[in-house]
């Protein structure tokens, strides 16, 4: 089979496109013929070598697929020869990844894949998807009508935590750094959508919530100003945060209790296989319904898959501000 790999951590030239032996299914796998993978900030980062994780070698660097079912290890019940099916957790924690025509993936990680949903579709929406919901409601426990807000509205989680956020009769203040974008934030029903550049934040925040504050703060950013989000925090309020492992933001502990205030931080691959299926199925039910439509930002062949990650790379790390949605290799 064709692969994109490495050998060893590194940067984005590291990676060959090659034959490698197409994988047999272990007891409980599932082999799947991956037709597209996607990527995430964390494959960058495992690539790297930027966050240590033991890899397989050679190492397909990539976290997300949909795809077909090619074959089953045994003692697998949930799939069978011939579905299409989506998932996540790949590429991560020793796992192997998914930028390659064949995967082996232990089924509790796999999702069956509604008819009418591409590939593509799926494969875009699984980490980031995964990631919005586990913090919206595992741990924020997000109600109708309360509001949200988002940091980069239409970033591969922001643009997933605006649209899950309305779909359970919510209210969305989400940032942006162009028009384009704000215009996209609000075809998702984002009731306010602030240029993060030229907008007083604060401000606007405590207008649009009439003095009341943010209910639900999810931080998607590597350097949160906890200053700034506590002060705009509801009472009772909750601040989820997923990213930012080097940040070490002054906290204030004071306005922080005095509100009542919850704080999480979570990582979405330490969360069980039964949390994870329980985020899937109502993914799966909302992309059925057109309630969510992961925006997908560039679209790359498997030859190419090294310029993916470039892309990708330099959009979370360098900031280019290029990319809006999901990094797509399809093999």
């Amino acid at each position: 089979m064709k692969a994109a790999y490495i050998e060893t951590p590194g940067n984005a030239d590291t990676i060959q496109v090659g034959e490698q032996a197409t994988p047999t299914p272990a007891s409980g796998q599932v082999l799947v013929r991956v037709a597209a993978a996607g990527l995430n900030p964390i494959d960058v980062y495992v690539r790297a070598g930027t966050v240590a994780m033991a890899i397989p070698r050679p190492f397909f660097p990539a976290s997300d697929l949909a795809g077909t079912v090619a074959a089953v290890g045994p003692s697998v019940s949930r799939f069978k020869v011939g579905d299409r099916v989506w998932g996540s957790n790949q590429g991560l924690l020793g796992r192997q990844g998914t930028t390659a025509e064949f995967t082996c993936v232990d089924e509790q990680w796999l999702y069956p894949l509604p008819e009418g949903v591409a590939e593509t579709v799926a494969a875009a929406a699984a980490l980031t998807g995964i990631t919005a919901h586990l913090g919206l409601f595992r741990y924020a426990r997000l109600r109708a009508g309360e509001w949200v807000f988002v940091n980069g509205g239409t970033g591969g989680v922001g643009s997933m935590v605006v649209q899950m956020a309305k779909a359970v009769g919510a209210k969305v203040i989400a940032t942006v750094g162009s028009a384009a974008k704000a215009d996209l934030c609000r075809s998702w029903g984002a009731e306010a959508v602030l240029n993060y550049k030229t907008d007083d934040l604060a401000a606007q925040v405590k207008a649009v919530t009439a003095g009341k504050g943010v209910d639900v703060w999810y931080e998607t950013q590597r350097e949160p100003d906890l200053l700034r989000t506590v002060d705009l925090m509801a009472p009772r309020g909750r601040i989820v945060l997923i990213a930012g492992r080097a940040a070490r933001p002054i906290f204030p502990v004071g306005p922080f209790y005095v509100k009542g205030l919850a704080i999480y931080g979570f990582a979405m691959f330490n969360a069980s296989p039964d949390e994870q299926r329980e985020c899937a199925d109502d993914i799966n039910r909302w992309l059925v319904e057109g309630k969510l439509m992961p925006p997908i930002g560039a679209t790359f062949a498997l030859d190419q898959t090294a310029d993916a990650h470039r892309m990708l790379e330099v959009n979370t790390l360098g900031g280019a501000g290029t990319l809006v949605g999901k990094v797509i290799v399809q093999c």
